[in-house]
């Protein structure tokens, strides 16, 4: 069993930035990927970025060149920094894991970023 706890939400103005952790506990810490999800109201989940286990990064178009996912071994963590904040970017994220050997995917409870104007 793997247990995720995110951290780092709140309320930022637009054009700021936050830094999102999602710190992973449990089972040994192997994983295929992991990375973050959001969910604004009213909307479908949406990946927003994700890191393989060989360290490949992979952005939804909207955040390209302004979040940047991490991960450091050590301290089973993966990062999400969000620079250049926008409205837009209000939502829920959501971290998630998914195990190497089981397959299976297990999802942090989230964490609300509010971008106000």
């Amino acid at each position: 069993q793997v247990q995720l706890v995110e951290s780092g939400g709140g309320l930022v103005q637009v054009g700021g930035s936050l830094t999102l952790s999602c710190a992973a506990s449990g089972s040994a810490f192997s994983f295929n990927s992991m990375g973050w999800y959001r969910q604004a109201p009213g909307k479908q989940r949406e990946l927003v970025a994700d890191i393989t286990s060989g360290g490949n990064t992979n952005y939804v178009d909207s955040v390209k060149g302004r979040f940047t996912v991490s991960r450091d071994n050590a301290k089973n963590t993966v990062y999400l920094q969000m620079d250049s904040l926008k409205p837009a970017d209000t939502s829920v994220y959501y971290c998630y894991l998914d195990h190497k050997f089981s397959g299976t995917r297990y999802w942090g409870k989230g964490t609300l970023v509010t971008v106000s104007s």
